[in-house]
């Protein structure tokens, strides 16, 4: 038996053991995987044990994708150019090799169970951290007729600006200064764990507007709501995202990729 683990803090709440069960007996594959609370002190401490015990990979969650990526000796396309990763496994030369799945995951869930399209659309990103750093790869693919960025330090945004410099132009702007409304919303910030909202204004959402939050809670997230009520005609959380990001981990680890549509729906069910 294989053994993996998600790693982050706060993670209890974390529903990858379960997606990862379940991918397990959709496929016939051996695996243990777990939910562990790794505080940022230890992190390098503890991957390097996990590997040192026969650990086969570890997905990294909030606050520590941007160490993974520092941590590793080899990174994939998306984790460098995101200089963050949710995806640690080791080569063949016992290596610890990083990758970000979070791009493709959002864009699959986006795409293909929601049936949006992201071409031609103008585009909002809440946040500059490495939530939105590990999806905008994977958007600019998609070609949106605009990506702006925004948040509460501007600096923060013309830094991402300035990295993705060889990529269309990306604009930025503060909440204040943001008077555009936008086709397809989607928030990148961590607010959501402390049921808050990004200070958004209801002339930022566009009739017809699909509001995405790529984070997800039992319960209606914060800023689904906000969308809802401030004229979103669709507005979800990222549950299926983190599906379809577990699912690229599983075919990094186990070379197999899971079906996911089941997976997210029984989810939604239980």
């Amino acid at each position: 038996m294989s053994f993996y683990a998600v790693i982050g803090d706060p993670v209890s709440h974390s529903k990858s053991p379960l997606i990862h069960s379940l991918f397990a007996k959709q496929t016939g594959e051996s695996i243990s995987y777990v939910a562990q609370k790794v505080v940022a002190k230890k992190f390098e401490e503890f991957v390097s044990e996990f590997f040192k015990d026969g650990g086969s990979g570890l997905n990294v969650t909030l606050p520590h994708k941007e160490r993974a990526y520092k941590l590793a000796r080899n990174c994939d396309q998306g984790a460098q150019t995101a200089e963050a990763a949710n995806t640690l496994f080791l080569n063949s030369a016992g290596e610890i090799c990083a990758a970000n799945t979070d791009g493709p995951g959002l864009v699959a869930d986006i795409k293909f169970n929601n049936g949006v399209q992201i071409r031609g659309k103008d585009l909002l990103l809440i946040g500059a951290g490495g939530a939105v750093r590990g999806a905008l790869v994977s958007l600019i693919e998609e070609k949106p007729s605009s990506i702006t960025v925004v948040n509460r330090t501007l600096s923060r945004a013309n830094a991402l600006k300035t990295k993705f410099n060889k990529m269309p132009r990306i604009k930025t702007s503060t909440y204040d200064d943001l008077g555009d409304d936008y086709d397809l919303i989607i928030n990148g910030t961590s607010l959501g764990l402390t049921h808050e909202v990004p200070p958004l204004k209801a002339i930022n959402v566009r009739q017809g507007a699909f509001c995405y939050d790529m984070f997800y809670a039992d319960r209606q997230t914060a800023f689904v709501n906000w969308a809802k009520t401030n004229g979103a005609e669709t507005a979800i959380d990222g549950l299926g995202m983190l599906v379809e990001q577990a699912a690229e981990s599983f075919l990094l680890w186990r070379g197999i990729r899971p079906e996911t549509r089941t997976v997210i729906e029984e989810l939604k069910s239980a």
